[in-house]
């Protein structure tokens, strides 16, 4: 029988684990080669017990809360814990032999030893500028299928007591176009891994091995118990909701569908995933992992973000993901440009959970778009892969405005800096600015987008994009507006001027070749005529809002009065009122 653990012995072994896995996720963004880490910081590192459950994660990646524990089991499964030795390392990439999103997110998982005792795992996943496949950065938007998608690693042994496999690394050198950024990034996952091993015999030394094991289970067990208590304070009920991406990147023009059916009762609650489109043929398929992983993403931040992330989370929420449709497909369905995806489940599933907790309602996000650009330059002699993963505007809430040019839901990295891109590839950015009246007007507006458009400076570039939200733009909800739509336009302004799709893969582009990325604003909360006309003023002062739409969208009049505008309160309170338009505060 295991001892139970004092409280405070509890919550400082729990803060402790939280500490290592910052400190790991510290030592890889200060050690990456690549501005993929570096500066867009799109990694998470995770502490896992001997079984591969969830003991601690740093979130900035939320939905690697789901793919640690598939890419443990995938490892364990392939290669049994009796034969790990202290200073082994493992590599894995593979999204249905592992848990990786898609393979350019390769894990990198080392056993932790205590005392010559297998205790844990340390464990990071990191998204690599190119592992091969046909296009640059290998996230190629019309995929037919996993094997059009990179260089796949079952779970493989990397290092043997603390010494590299030369001959791994020589293969997946062989299989990029940036050998050097990508071993370099993996390298400094095995660093990270290695500062959660000695920072975790470090806990050991000071609480004892028997008490800090012990504590895995306690503290699954008191998140579950946490998690559950907050559920059971709810009203029971039953709520669905759908989302559409524009396509799957392969049958053009057709809308992909995911719906979610949520039933709460008590304690539990049940996420139903059956009324979602089959699989598809191109590549926006995800894995059930992420699935749950979002989830429990939700679940968190409609109850407390505070939450310790560990594998009591999972334990508290059902998911049914039926086999073959687009959250299970069958492999070798392919997955790479999965985040969009995902983007939708989980506008979907915080659509339901606001009917069940309604003052807890969100309007749609931006959700994420990525840029691959890639060629040789002819300044460095050298191939390059230029990765940059961007949000737009979040959606608003009851209360509280969206945010502008941001992340959103399970989206955290960066937007790399202008210097930085201009200084590391041959591109030069002419705008970068947010996008006037692109929020979904509301009595809480969204967010607005922005735009980013570049200057090819060399030769033979080549343009890949996964996005989404570019015909069906962010929601908005309880009578707020959509938000704009975005969009990805080629040769802007010129007679080549071209849109592409949400996926897009391999446009070639000569010197001096413009594209335009412009990403969507958030849906807006609440009726428009419902806001205060003083923050209109304020918006429109911001430049966030035109004065043209002030009137149109929030039947708010602006005029000049001397050298500043003001409300002219008596023509709003007119135009409001022939508009028929409800205006007592919401």
């Amino acid at each position: 029988m295991t001892p139970s653990i004092d409280p405070i012995t509890l919550e400082v072994i729990s803060t402790s684990l939280a500490g290592v896995v910052q400190e790991m996720q510290s030592s890889l963004f200060r050690t990456g080669y690549s501005t993929i880490i570096r500066e867009t910081q799109d990694a998470s590192c995770a502490l896992l017990d001997r079984d591969g459950r969830l003991v601690a994660q740093h979130i900035v990646l939320a939905l690697h809360m789901g793919a640690f524990p598939a890419c443990t089991s995938g490892l364990l499964a392939a290669h049994p814990s009796a034969t790990m030795q202290p200073g082994d390392a493992f590599l894995v990439n593979h999204p249905y032999a592992g848990g990786s999103p898609h393979a350019p997110d390769m894990a990198v998982l080392t056993p932790i030893f205590y005392r010559n005792e297998l205790v844990g795992f340390a464990g990071s996943i990191a998204h690599k500028s190119d592992i091969g496949g046909p296009v640059p950065g290998s996230c190629s938007g019309q995929a037919r299928e996993t094997f059009n998608e990179g260089l796949h690693l079952p779970p493989v042994q990397y290092h043997r007591q603390g010494i590299a496999n030369r001959d791994i690394e020589a293969i997946i050198a062989a299989n990029s176009r940036t050998p050097d950024l990508v071993l370099g990034d993996i390298r400094g996952q095995v660093g990270a891994a290695r500062v959660g091993e000695r920072r975790l015999a470090e806990i050991m030394d000071k609480f004892g091995q028997h008490v800090v094991l012990s504590s895995f289970d306690q503290l699954h067990e008191q998140t579950e118990g946490l998690l559950r208590t907050m559920i059971s304070h709810w009203s029971d009920g039953e709520a669905e909701a759908e989302r559409f991406l524009d396509d799957d990147g392969v049958d053009l023009g057709k809308p992909v569908r995911v719906h979610v059916r949520i039933t709460k009762r008590g304690d539990r609650i049940h996420f139903d995933f059956s009324g979602s489109d089959e699989q598809t043929r191109g590549p926006a398929n995800v894995r059930p992992p992420l699935v749950k992983a979002a989830c429990a993403f939700a679940m968190v931040t409609l109850t407390d973000a505070s939450m310790p992330i560990n594998e009591g989370l999972m334990r508290s929420i059902d998911v049914v993901t039926p086999e073959g449709s687009i959250v299970n497909p069958h492999f070798p369905a392919p997955v790479n440009t999965y985040n969009p995806t995902m983007h939708a489940v989980a506008d979907a599933l915080f659509d339901a959970l606001g009917q069940i907790v309604p003052d807890r309602r969100t309007a749609d996000g931006s959700g994420t778009r990525s840029i691959f650009l890639g060629g040789r330059s002819t300044s460095a002699g050298k191939s390059y892969v230029q990765y940059e993963l961007f949000g737009g505007g979040s959606g608003g809430r009851s209360g509280v405005d969206g945010v502008n040019g941001t992340m959103v839901n399970h989206s955290n990295g960066k937007i790399a800096s202008v210097e930085i891109i201009e200084s590391e590839f041959p591109t030069r950015i002419l705008r970068f600015e947010l996008i006037p009246d692109s929020a979904g007007a509301g009595e809480f507006r969204g967010g607005l987008g922005f735009v980013r458009e570049y200057e090819v400076l060399d030769y033979d570039a080549r343009f890949s994009l996964r996005s989404t939200k570019h015909k069906i733009p962010p929601r908005g909800v309880q009578g707020g507006r959509d938000g704009r739509p975005g969009a990805c336009i080629v040769h802007p302004g010129t007679d080549h001027e071209q849109a592409l799709p949400t996926r897009y893969a391999d446009y070639p582009m000569a010197a001096g070749s413009h594209f335009r990325v412009e990403t969507p604003g958030g849906g807006g909360y609440g009726p428009a005529a419902r806001r205060d006309p003083q923050h209109v003023l304020d918006d429109v002062l911001d430049g966030y809002v035109s004065i043209d739409a002030a009137e149109r969208d929030y039947g708010v009049i602006v005029r000049q009065q001397g050298e500043t505008l003001i409300v002219d309160q008596s023509r709003t309170a007119l135009l409001r009122q022939a508009r028929g338009t409800d205006q007592k505060a919401s």
